[in-house]
């Protein structure tokens, strides 16, 4: 029987439609679908309710939603080698591969076993603080350092792993990986790199110097953040969706994860045509 975690955006107007036509679809297959308690409740699939899904034995998980959704399903099984497929409903839907006017026909595929599996670089972060170091989180695009409210330019210190690079004065840092590349960094300036590429990107948020341009380094790099500035409110989030706040002297350490994200693509969709119907279309 085939286990599949269902992982539904709750501020998604579309989410109660395609939860309708994905149980509808799988109904009398041997397969058992599996809610997170609160949206099961909030849906009305009570019956489908699991607790810690993210424990249970997993073979693919479906996100609904946008890519947002995706990357919060990714960093839930940061730790286990579950598959996840995106079904989008979002705005742009970059890593999301199912569009919901082929949902039927993507899902009988995931029944055949008629799809790819691509492996993405997955970060992680820690904080090392008065000679300790906690880890944070993990990241699908990026961990990202930055000033919060009207705070004051941030004073930054760099190095890769030993050698250090710069001090300098900026609104934040990105450090992404080529997944992340088409995300935030692309706003503060950063290149586009394909996604199975394995490389760590280091993009700065509006330096305060000419000398500090975006920087692809390997995979196996480890990027040190020294937090010199004076102020208090300062930032770390993780795929823009969960943050911790920082403090002067802090340094944050990213780096390649021992685990990695596992997502479900298809042989209709390539990066390429992507980045032509979902990026550059939509500039």
């Amino acid at each position: 029987m085939l286990k599949i975690a269902v992982f539904p955006n709750l501020d998604k107007p579309e989410s109660p439609e395609v939860l309708r036509r994905l149980f509808a679809f799988f109904q009398g297959k041997e397969v058992r679908l599996m809610l997170p308690p609160r949206e099961a409740d909030f849906f009305g699939f009570a019956d489908y309710a699991t607790e810690r899904i993210e424990e249970q034995p997993t073979d693919i998980a479906l996100s609904v939603g946008g890519d947002g959704t995706l990357l919060g399903v990714c960093r839930r099984y940061g730790h286990r080698p579950v598959s996840v497929c995106g079904i989008n409903i979002g705005t742009f839907g970059f890593m999301a591969d199912i569009e919901l006017q082929e949902l039927e026909t993507k899902l009988q595929k995931i029944l055949d076993g008629n799809y790819n599996i691509e492996h993405r670089l997955l970060l992680a972060g820690f904080v090392r603080r008065e000679g300790e170091e906690k880890f944070l989180g993990h990241a699908i695009n990026d961990v990202v350092i930055t000033k919060g409210g009207v705070a004051r330019m941030l004073h930054l210190g760099l190095r890769i792993n030993e050698q250090h690079l710069m001090d300098y004065q900026a609104d934040g840092i990105i450090v992404s990986s080529a997944t992340g590349s088409t995300a935030y960094s692309l706003s503060a300036g950063g290149p586009i790199m394909t996604p199975t590429v394995r490389a760590l990107l280091v993009t700065p948020i509006c330096a305060h110097t000419l000398n500090m341009r975006p920087l692809v380094i390997g995979e196996e790099d480890i990027v040190h953040i020294d937090i010199a500035a004076v102020h208090q409110d300062i930032l770390v989030t993780f795929d823009g969706q969960e943050s911790y706040r920082l403090q002067p002297g802090d340094e944050v350490v990213v780096k390649k994860s021992e685990g990695q994200a596992s997502i479900v693509k298809f042989e209709d969709k390539d990066y390429y045509q992507i980045l032509c119907t979902k990026l550059w279309k939509n500039i």
